[in-house]
């Protein structure tokens, strides 16, 4: 539609408007409104039209016509505003589409399949509170019999966490295949994590490799939470033991590394703050209470176990996930 064109149409809609006041003028303007919002026309320029309209339609009193000025110099600051929401906008759309990206990309990051080994279970939740995690985690085949696995927790979200994500991905896939004990392997991953993120990141993780022959979990710790280890002989469920830096912090930081043996029905679960710091109505959850729900469901399966605690606390805090979840269960038969 040239200036012309939305000229004579404007005058046309305000023309049958005010011979007839009808509803079906006021349907036309709010079409025309549409198109002018979509054309990016300005609320100044919209009254410089109208006021051409009013004069084409007829004489215009003098206090009328000296009115559009006001209006004009109001309108501007009315335009001014308009095109900062707009050009907001369009950013907003960009970093939609880009955190789109972002969050498409990670999913690529996690695992795709829960490897399976005889006498034992896997099972896994994790649910990001937002597009785009600050949890990660990982399974990686070292050999027939043996796995590594980690959970990690990376300070910040957004676009940046992703990108730290991928670097940890790909840095833990290369060194697999050095095959490296867990305190070796997590030394290495904080020098590259020391290198490669702002110092106001930091990455925390458990990393271990686990046995399936004979049930050995080893591990090391890296300033995160190291889960829990349900003993069937008693039944009761215990801390893990564990502590050391977070990835990042100072670079020649030395992991201790921790071995446990796991009986016949035993459980471990790791996880990230994100099922540990839940606040539920106006007090957080306390260590004991999701002791006791991790007890009520210990008879089930690794993967009921993972679905059904998070379900629990997720009601328990009115649907609501502040934090990113993830929940690793291992249960060997």
């Amino acid at each position: 539609m040239v200036a012309r064109s939305l000229e004579e149409e404007y005058v046309k809609i305000l023309r049958d408007y005010l011979s007839g006041l009808s509803e079906d003028q006021l349907y036309d303007a709010q079409q025309l409104g549409k198109w002018l919002l979509s054309r990016d026309i300005s609320p100044e320029e919209l009254t410089d039209l109208h006021g051409r309209a009013l004069e084409m339609l007829g004489e215009v009193p003098e206090f009328v016509r000296a009115s559009f000025s006001i209006l004009t110099e109001v309108m501007i600051e009315y335009g001014i505003e308009h095109r900062s929401v707009n050009s907001w906008r369009n950013r907003h759309q960009q970093i939609e589409s880009e955190i789109a990206v972002a969050s498409a990309m990670q999913q690529t990051l996690l695992p795709k399949e829960i490897p399976v080994y005889p006498d034992m279970e896997i099972g896994v939740v994790s649910v990001a509170a937002h597009q785009i995690s600050g949890d990660f985690y990982n399974m990686i085949a070292q050999d027939d019999q043996r796995f590594c696995l980690t959970i990690a927790d990376i300070t910040g979200k957004g676009i940046p966490a992703a990108m730290c994500m991928s670097m940890l991905k790909y840095a833990m896939d290369s060194l697999g295949e050095i095959q490296m004990g867990p305190s070796d392997m997590l030394h290495h991953l904080n020098r590259v994590v020391e290198r490669n993120i702002d110092t106001s990141m930091f990455v925390t993780m458990v990393l271990g490799s686990y046995d399936t022959r004979n049930h050995r979990f080893r591990y090391a710790v890296a300033g995160h939470e190291p889960g829990f280890l349900y003993r069937a002989k008693t039944g009761r469920f215990y801390d893990l033991e564990g502590q050391g830096a977070a990835l990042g912090l100072f670079p020649d930081t030395e992991y201790e590394e921790n071995e446990i043996q796991l009986e016949k029905e035993d459980v471990l679960i790791l996880l990230t703050d994100g099922v540990t710091e839940r606040k539920i109505n106006r007090y957080y959850l306390q260590r004991d209470e999701l002791v006791s729900y991790l007890q009520a469901e210990v008879g089930t399966s690794a993967q009921h176990m993972a679905d059904a605690l998070y379900s629990r606390l997720l009601l328990l805090s009115q649907f609501e996930l502040p934090d990113d979840y993830t929940m690793i269960v291992l249960r060997r038969n």
